[in-house]
C-alpha cells in the first residue's frame, strides 16, 4: 500500500444473513483514500453506502460476513483485527458521524459526559480534563457559549445543534479518517450549509482524511477531491471530481446527474377557483410556569399569515426548522387551535365544531414527512389506505372498498397485490406512496404535503414529484407543499412563500422568487440552497 494512502478497501464484499437468506450488500468494492483527501460515495437509498463505510470499523451487526475483501487502514487490515485491536482504532483513529444524531446520542445523559466518555477512555484523561476539553471542543464545532451546553440533554437541542456535538464527539481524539454518513440529510438548508462549511474547515485544520456518504450531488461536487458512484453494491464509476461531473460515463451516473430537481411546473400560475384561503392567521402555543401551570406567555409560531390557494396550484411554503410552516398547515386544517378567518371553498370553517366539521376532512387531506412514523405498523397497505374510507361510510361493501384501494395505490404506481404486506416491508419512496394512496382516496380538493420529500434520495425525490404533478393535472389538485428544500419547491411550485418566526417575509411567483428575490433572508436561503461552501 502506497504511503500516501490511509485507507484501501480491496474487493470488499459484505453480506447479511436474514430470514434465513444471505443478501449480498456490497460487492467486490474498490477504492482508496489518501491522507488529507476527501472521497466522495454516492448513490440511492440501498446502494450499499453506509454498509461500506460501517465495516471500515466493523460496526455492523452480528449477523454480516465479509465474503472476500480487505479493508487496510493505515497498513493494517480492519476485518483481521481483534476486538481490543478495533477498540484501540474506533472513535480514536477512524470516527463517525450519523444520519440522525438524535438516535446516536444518548438521551439519558448530558451533553458533557457523552463526549468526554470517549476521551477518558482513549487519553484516560481525568474528569477535569475532560471537562476542559469538552468545553474546547464545543467551541471547535462554533457552538456559542460553549459552558452552558455542558449540562443540557440531547432533546433540547435543535437539529444543528445536535450534529455540532455529534461532531465534536467524533473529533475528540483528533483522529486520521472522519466518515460523515449523510451528516445533513434532516437539516434546513442554511444550517446544512454551516455543517458542511464546518465539516471542510475542520479537515483542513486537523488534517484528516474524510469520507462523505451522501444522496446529494452538491455535497460532494463542493466537498470532494475523488468520488466513487454506487449502485446495487458495486462501484459504477469512479474517478476526480471533475472527471464525474464534467464527463460521466456511466449511464446510472447520467441518470443520477438527470435526477436532480429542475423546474417542472407551468410558469403561468393557474385560474381556477379558489379552494382554501385563511386571513391573519395565527397560532399560538401557551407557556405554562409554576406549581399551578399558569400561563405566563406564549410561543407565536404562526403570527399573522395569509393563504390563497386555487385548484391546479403549488404553493410552496420555504423555511427554517421552527418558522412555523407546519404549524401553520395543520392550523389551515383545523387539525390545531387557531385564530383568524379561515375559508374552504367559500365556506367558513373556523368556528365549525367537529360534527359538522367531518365533511370537509375528507376534502382536506395532509401527507406527512415521515411515513414510517405516520403508516401504523400494525396494519397492512390495505387496511391503512381504507381508514378513510372506514371513516367517511364510503363502499357499500368490503368488495367496493378492496376495489377503490386498488385503484389508489394504481394512481400512485404500486400493484394493487401489495394489499395484504406491512409498511416495514416497503422502502422510504414506496411508503410514501401508500402515504398518499390514503390521501388521495377520499378525492380531496386540497393536499398539505409537509417535507414530503425530506428524508428520500434525490432520484426518488424526483420520482415522487412527477407522481404528485401527474394527479395535480388528473384531478386539479391543490398542493400546499412544505419543505426547507428550496431546489424542491422551485421545481413543483407556482408560487412560493417565504416565512421566518411565524411571519411572511416574502411572496410571489415562483421564478420571480429565485431569479430576483427582495429580502436578505430569502437571498441567503437560496443562497445555502447550492451549498456554495466557499
Amino acid at each position: 500500500m502506497s504511503a500516501n494512502r490511509l485507507l484501501e478497501i480491496k474487493n470488499l464484499s459484505v453480506s447479511f444473513f436474514v430470514n434465513k437468506r444471505n443478501i449480498e450488500a456490497v460487492k467486490n468494492v474498490s477504492f482508496n483514500i489518501k491522507r488529507g483527501e476527501t472521497f466522495g460515495l454516492v448513490g440511492e437509498s440501498g446502494a450499499g453506502k453506509s454498509a461500506t463505510a460501517h465495516s471500515i470499523m466493523k460496526l455492523l451487526p452480528g449477523y454480516t460476513s465479509y465474503p472476500s475483501g480487505k479493508i487496510i487502514f493505515d497498513g493494517h487490515d480492519v476485518l483481521k483485527m481483534s476486538e481490543e485491536e478495533l477498540q484501540n482504532i474506533r472513535g480514536k483513529r477512524v470516527a463517525i458521524i450519523f444520519q440522525e444524531p438524535m438516535t446516536s446520542l444518548n438521551p439519558l445523559h448530558v451533553i458533557e459526559k457523552q463526549i468526554a466518555e470517549s476521551l477518558i477512555l482513549h487519553q484516560r484523561m481525568s474528569q477535569s480534563e475532560a471537562h476542559n476539553q469538552v468545553i474546547e471542543l464545543l467551541r471547535l464545532v462554533q457552538l456559542p457559549n460553549a459552558e452552558d451546553f455542558l449540562s443540557v440533554y440531547p432533546h433540547q437541542l435543535s437539529g444543528g445543534q445536535r450534529q455540532r456535538v455529534m461532531i465534536a464527539m467524533a473529533l475528540a481524539n483528533k483522529p486520521d479518517l472522519l466518515i460523515a454518513d449523510e451528516p445533513t440529510t434532516a437539516l434546513d438548508v442554511q444550517i446544512q450549509l454551516e455543517i458542511l462549511k464546518l465539516l471542510n474547515d475542520l479537515k483542513v485544520r486537523l488534517g484528516m482524511s474524510m469520507l462523505v456518504i451522501t444522496h446529494d450531488l452538491l455535497i460532494v461536487k463542493n466537498m470532494a477531491d475523488r468520488l466513487g458512484v454506487m449502485k446495487g453494491g458495486r462501484i459504477v464509476e469512479q474517478g476526480t471530481n471533475q472527471q464525474i461531473f464534467n464527463d460521466p460515463k456511466h449511464p446510472y451516473t447520467k441518470y443520477l446527474f438527470a435526477s436532480e430537481p429542475k423546474r417542472l411546473v407551468d410558469d403561468s400560475d393557474p385560474k381556477g377557483r379558489v379552494i382554501i384561503e385563511s386571513d391573519n392567521l395565527k397560532v399560538f402555543y401557551p407557556i405554562y410556569k409554576g406549581i399551578f401551570k399558569r400561563i405566563k406567555g406564549y410561543v407565536k409560531a404562526v403570527n399573522g399569515m395569509s393563504i390563497t390557494v386555487k385548484e391546479g396550484q403549488t404553493i410552496g411554503l420555504v423555511g427554517e426548522s421552527g418558522s412555523g410552516k407546519t404549524s401553520f398547515g395543520l392550523g389551515l386544517l383545523r387539525l390545531i387551535s387557531s385564530d383568524g378567518n379561515i375559508s374552504f371553498q367559500g365556506k367558513n370553517i373556523q368556528g365549525l365544531k367537529s360534527k359538522y366539521l367531518q365533511p370537509f376532512r375528507k376534502e382536506m387531506q395532509i401527507v406527512f414527512q415521515d411515513p414510517f412514523a405516520s403508516l401504523n405498523p400494525r396494519l397492512t397497505v390495505g387496511q391503512i389506505v381504507a381508514e378513510g374510507l372506514e371513516v367517511h361510510d364510503i363502499g357499500a361493501n368490503k368488495e367496493e372498498r378492496t376495489k377503490l384501494i386498488a385503484k389508489s395505490l394504481k394512481e400512485v404506481e404500486l400493484d394493487p397485490s401489495i394489499q395484504n404486506r406491512y409498511p416495514h416491508e416497503f422502502s422510504g419512496g414506496q411508503r410514501q406512496r401508500i402515504s398518499i394512496a390514503r390521501a388521495l382516496i377520499l378525492n380531496p380538493k386540497l393536499v398539505i404535503l409537509d417535507e414530503p420529500t425530506s428524508a428520500l434520495d434525490r432520484s426518488t425525490q424526483s420520482e415522487l414529484i412527477d407522481l404528485l404533478l401527474r394527479l395535480q393535472k388528473k384531478y386539479q389538485l391543490a398542493y400546499i407543499f412544505i419543505s426547507h428544500d428550496l431546489r424542491v419547491i422551485r421545481a413543483i411550485s407556482h408560487y412560493v412563500i417565504i416565512i421566518k418566526d411565524g411571519r411572511v417575509i416574502e411572496e410571489g411567483p415562483s421564478e420571480e422568487i429565485f431569479t430576483n428575490p427582495q429580502n436578505d433572508y430569502t437571498r441567503a436561503l437560496i443562497k445555502a440552497a447550492y451549498y456554495n461552501v466557499d
